[in-house]
């Protein structure tokens, strides 16, 4: 069978061309071939007060210049579906076989509605992939609802604990890029407001996955 298994970010990728272009054989398949972005808002204060407001205060000495950092680098984990506060939201389908680089980068708007009365500590990002060509429809995600694979999750931590209510709504934006100085480091600009019963906020955050 003429295929190629996709299971990252390529040299070709890389250099501006996407995996087709430099392995694939014509008429060879691109497995996955289709895959969608997710996102979903998680309470997670006991991994926040631990590995990030720590920092405010260690051992009396003030470090919050790092807890600025820890803030940008989002954690690649395992999440509860217990900790899940709203509905998971679409972002993106991608039909792998026919991305072009440019197609990595985008601005994509998201509403998070709350299930129940709760805090959110994080945004959290996950992907589902379909392999539509083979003799069967086959696919798996690797959302907080399903089976744990070893792509986890990402978790993307907020400043703001946000106090939020059933059904009220936290709108915004996400930008995505790869990194300008090394492709396979992903830059991520999240910008998100609530306005609340109890909260009222609008930030814009920076992240970079490594």
């Amino acid at each position: 069978m003429k295929l190629l298994i996709v299971s990252g970010v390529g040299e070709a990728e890389a250099d501006g061309e996407g995996p087709e272009a430099s392995w694939l054989v014509k008429d060879g398949f691109v497995l996955p071939d289709m895959a969608s972005l997710h996102l979903t808002a998680i309470e997670d204060a006991d991994y926040k007060e631990d590995e990030i407001e720590f920092w405010n205060n260690v051992y009396e000495f003030d470090m919050s210049c790092i807890r600025k950092q820890a803030l940008s680098e989002p954690l690649v984990d395992i999440v509860e579906q217990k900790q899940i506060v709203t509905n998971c939201q679409l972002l993106k389908t991608m039909d792998i076989s026919k991305m072009a680089p440019e197609d990595a980068s985008f601005t994509t708007p998201f509403k998070l509605v709350a299930e129940r009365d709760d805090y959110i500590h994080a945004l959290l990002v996950y992907f589902d992939v379909s392999f539509t060509k083979c003799h069967k429809l086959m696919g798996f995600s690797t959302g907080p609802k399903s089976r744990a694979t070893h792509w986890k999750q990402t978790v993307l931590y907020l400043e703001d604990v946000l106090t939020i209510c059933q059904g009220e709504t936290v709108i915004g934006t996400m930008t995505v890029a790869p990194n300008k100085k090394n492709p396979r480091d992903v830059d991520i600009m999240l910008k998100y407001s609530l306005n609340g019963r109890h909260c009222q906020v609008s930030r814009k955050q920076y992240y970079r996955v490594r």
